[in-house]
């Protein structure tokens, strides 16, 4: 048997043909939701790009114990346990967050790597002298205005070459045996920089200064007439990932490899374009457009295509699945399900999932209600990181930072080690300024006037409870949130 993962970062589920967008142009996505089933009530856990990826390898939520970081030494690996097994793992990507501090344990776990340089602010191409900048709205970095002048063309695009090694990867080894491939590109994530050729699927009339790169921020009062550009702009990308994804439909059609080939599409986590007056994530609550993600599987074991299913899923799921799906025991410090019986009986596997990011709001959902638990005070203390790998995203932490540290007793997932206990940098997270709210997603899913419901905030205060408890979590994170 064989896997595939095709993962995008920042892919928007509400900009997808198959959950109902009517104006992005995505046939490949379309014909994979032929091809395979569509999971409609599928969450983030933890957020966002390194953490969300943790929960990849590890099957159980982060958030609660770590900020943003490299894997840890006690961390159960689900590409490093099925290269233990015989399973061959190799990843392709262009994800460059996987070669900074905060990431520099992760491809190493497979059997082997590829990876492509230059998205966003990767330090690739190195010029002493100052680019021009255009004037613009949003943001730039002169790192990437340096990188795209090396990205002239489709075949030199980081994302295009990603698929090409994916591809590579196929065409060299689709006729052995028991191997997992992950190709994982950047995009759609922003910077919105893609080809001509994709912007032109998307003609319409915008003025204003360039805009591809918005802030993470509330929608500025110079920035309204943009929102359609930028969405244009987050669709021409979305398209070229289409057809890219296209490419991989292609190879599994053209070598019948939908016999023995398990295929997932997902992401980490969608994105705001304007919805809710903001830009971005992680600075404002994850609203349905961040939370709920887009994922297709495929599983050649029941042969069962274009359904959909509504049982509620999580990040954490993912590599029991994958394990599952090679006959590989399940380490009992996951707290993930496979996801066989959704896809064979669309059978609940979980009572509801923890989903949230270090020190913001932390958010439980049933399927029907998110409840977002908001800080008690504006200090949001107490707040500490449980590391043995003090770094930051792109830096190491500061001597300053170390200075208090203290040893914490094991956790129930740190096999036996006790790990350092390091008081956090305040994130810039408004969570105590949002306040705590309750939604009704089924009735409200813009989540446009939170409820004042006791009956149902008291239930969802205690699921939430009841899923921080089984994760272990620190004991002042119930403090910090009033629980």
């Amino acid at each position: 048997m064989k896997a595939i993962m095709v993962m995008f970062d920042s892919l928007n589920r509400h900009m997808l043909p198959n959950y109902g967008c009517n104006f992005v142009k995505a046939p490949n996505f379309e014909r994979l939701g032929t091809k395979s089933i569509t999971f409609d009530t599928s969450y983030v856990g933890s957020m966002p790009c390194m953490p969300a990826r943790r929960e990849l390898h590890t099957g159980r939520n982060n958030f609660l114990h770590r900020s943003w970081g490299p894997m840890e030494s006690y961390d159960d690996s689900m590409p490093e346990i099925l290269k233990s097994n015989g399973i061959y793992t190799h990843i392709v990507s262009d994800h460059y967050h996987y070669w900074e501090d905060g990431g520099c344990t992760y491809h190493p776990r497979y059997n082997s790597w590829e990876i492509s340089r230059g998205q966003e602010g990767d330090p690739w191409k190195g010029e002493v002298k100052d680019p021009i900048t255009p004037e613009h709205l949003g943001q730039t970095m002169r790192q990437d205005t340096i990188n795209r002048k090396y990205m002239s063309n489709e075949e030199a695009h980081p994302q295009s070459k990603t698929f090409k090694s994916g591809m590579e990867f196929i065409e060299k080894n689709k006729d052995q045996d028991n191997w997992f491939l992950q190709v994982e590109t950047f995009d759609p994530h922003e910077p919105y920089f893609t080809l001509e050729q994709y912007k032109e699927l998307y003609p319409h009339e915008y003025n204003g200064l360039h805009f591809d790169w918005p802030n993470y921020n509330s929608v500025s009062e110079n920035e309204r007439e943009a929102i359609e550009h930028i969405r244009y702009m987050n669709a021409a990308l979305i398209s070229m990932c289409d057809n890219n994804l296209g490419k991989i439909l292609d190879l599994m059609d053209e070598n019948n490899m939908w016999e023995d080939t398990m295929l997932i599409v997902n992401t980490d986590h969608g994105f705001l374009l304007g919805e809710h007056d903001w830009w971005a994530k992680c600075i404002v609550p994850f609203y349905e457009e961040i939370a709920h993600t887009p994922l297709f599987i495929w599983d050649p074991r029941f042969g069962i295509k274009d359904e959909r299913r509504d049982a509620l899923i999580s990040t954490i799921d993912i590599a029991p699945t994958l394990l599952e799906f090679f006959n590989v025991d399940i380490p009992k410090d996951m707290q993930g399900f496979p996801i066989k019986q959704v896809i064979k009986e669309n059978e609940s596997i979980h009572e509801g999932i923890l989903f949230g990011i270090h020190g913001g709001h932390v958010n439980c959902t049933d399927g029907k209600y998110i409840y977002m638990r908001a800080p008690k005070t504006a200090s949001n203390s107490p707040l500490y990181e449980y590391t043995l790998m003090p770094t930051h995203m792109k830096c190491l932490f500061s001597v300053e930072e170390l200075q208090n540290i203290t040893l914490a007793e094991p956790f129930d997932f740190t096999k036996g080690c006790k790990t350092m206990k390091i008081p956090a940098r305040q994130p810039g997270i408004d969570a105590y300024d949002f306040g705590t709210m309750l939604f009704d997603i089924e009735n409200d899913p813009s989540q446009e006037a939170p409820i004042q419901n006791t009956e149902i905030q008291h239930k969802m205060k205690n699921l939430m409870v009841t899923l921080m408890k089984e994760n272990d979590a620190p004991k002042e994170q119930f403090e910090r949130l009033g629980l």
